[in-house]
């Protein structure tokens, strides 16, 4: 019989039926054949701690006997507060306030409300286009896909739906480039900004890795270079940590690498360490400020009905709890060591005619290549190793949880590697 479940990116006629995940523990998942498989992707990079984590699923226990749901409008409960609160302390200085909502894609629509209710609150309504960068990916919902990359994107099936915004050049200088290596980057950057500036709300981007648009890593000094541009030209910056946050690039958050205030940022995935979905959204004292006013329009007019869900604000809680107790920047600095010894210090792999590149930042690891049909069939290569792999386009990666072992991780990288050196 087939399944009611219409499953996401998928080709119906040509896709193999999904596997059926009965339970999970650690680094693994387990499926109703009996088999374990390692996951390589973290579920969609948002299970940091792994699956069924002993604290996790014990704060979340704990909440569902006290309150598992109140609307946030009008009224408010302890575990938002206390989150707010966490997410102030742990983010860039100056991100005071918190707006809830459910995934990561939702609360990018609200940043993106936001930047523009903010300049038209300022007295500066003209400024209602966002300006994205090429190779962005910031969700599926009908906004955020006017903000992903228009070309090798997978939303130009679209275009005639969305709203026109501008796009500046994807960044090519790597992570660890110096600031001169940096300026063709921004210079692409401040000529959109020199034309459009009267015209873009604000400037938004994935700091340092692009994700779902090809893995893409790119300089802090181009963070900083941004900042300065936006100041200059009075747009504001909005980060999207929906994927780097939490400790994704080696820092708690991409911005501390440059260190860096957005005006605005996106937290989601990792927050709840994938337990639920939840996400904030957080401003500076000067965003919120332009809210407090006699008019209509100043209210926000945004509001989920599952924002600051208590049962997603106390797991989340515990997430952090865990990270901070137990040197969870400690372990992504070891699951760095192992990418770098297994992948980029590998001069064969590196060689190999189908690939491109091979790059890591934190506990992100990518090998690109010429082509998405040099991956065909890898899925399926690496579980009968016992390990989940899902390339994207042409671009095999891994982004494991952070509790994966040595002997786990170099499990991964032997899957990664052995389907090119075969």
């Amino acid at each position: 019989m087939t399944s009611p479940v219409w499953p996401p990116y998928a080709h119906l006629k040509t896709q193999a039926p999904p596997l059926r995940v009965v339970g999970g523990e650690g680094a693994h998942f387990k499926l109703d054949t009996g088999e374990r498989l390692l996951d390589a992707t973290c579920s969609w990079w948002c299970m940091i701690h792994g699956y069924a984590h002993p604290r996790l699923v014990a704060a979340l226990r704990e909440q569902a006997g006290e309150l598992c749901h109140v609307m946030l409008g009008g009224l408010t409960h302890a575990p938002a507060e206390r989150l707010a609160t966490r997410l102030v302390e742990l983010t860039p200085s100056g991100l005071n306030h918190v707006f809830y909502s459910d995934s990561g894609s939702v609360g990018m629509e609200v940043a993106m409300k936001m930047a523009l209710q903010y300049q038209r609150l300022t007295g500066k309504p003209e400024k209602r286009r966002m300006l994205s960068l090429m190779k962005a990916y910031h969700g599926d919902t009908t906004g955020c896909m006017a903000v992903c990359d228009p070309e090798e994107g997978m939303h130009q099936l679209f275009a005639g739906l969305l709203p026109q915004h501008l796009f500046a050049p994807a960044p090519r200088a790597p992570f660890d480039a110096q600031p001169h290596q940096v300026e063709a980057d921004l210079a692409g950057l401040r000529q959109l900004l020199e034309r459009h500036h009267h015209e873009i709300a604000a400037l938004l981007m994935e700091p340092l890795l692009q994700a779902a648009g090809g893995l893409n890593m790119t300089s802090p000094a181009y963070l900083r270079g941004a900042r300065k541009l936006c100041d200059d030209f009075d747009v504001l910056l909005i980060f999207d940590e929906v994927a780097t946050g939490f400790g994704r690039t080696g820092q708690w958050f991409a911005a501390d690498h440059a260190k860096v205030t957005p005006d605005i940022m996106v937290l989601s995935k990792g927050l709840t360490g994938g337990y639920l979905g939840h996400a904030a959204t957080l401003a500076i004292d000067r965003v919120h400020a332009a809210f407090i006013g006699d008019t209509a329009e100043h209210a926000f007019m945004h509001g989920p009905t599952f924002m600051g869900n208590p049962l997603a604000c106390r797991v989340a809680l515990e997430s952090i709890a865990v990270f901070e107790e137990e040197d969870y920047l400690g372990k992504i600095a070891s699951l760095n060591h192992i990418l770098r010894r297994e992948l980029l210090d590998d001069t064969a792999l590196r060689a190999h005619p189908a690939i491109t590149d091979v790059r890591l930042l934190g506990a992100t690891a990518v090998i690109e290549t010429h082509t998405s049909a040099q991956l065909e069939g890898v899925a399926a290569f690496a579980r009968k190793r016992g390990v989940w792999l899902r390339p994207i386009g042409r671009w095999l990666y891994t982004m494991p949880a952070y509790i994966t072992t040595e002997e786990e991780m170099t499990r991964i990288t032997d899957a990664m590697k052995t389907w090119f050196l075969r």
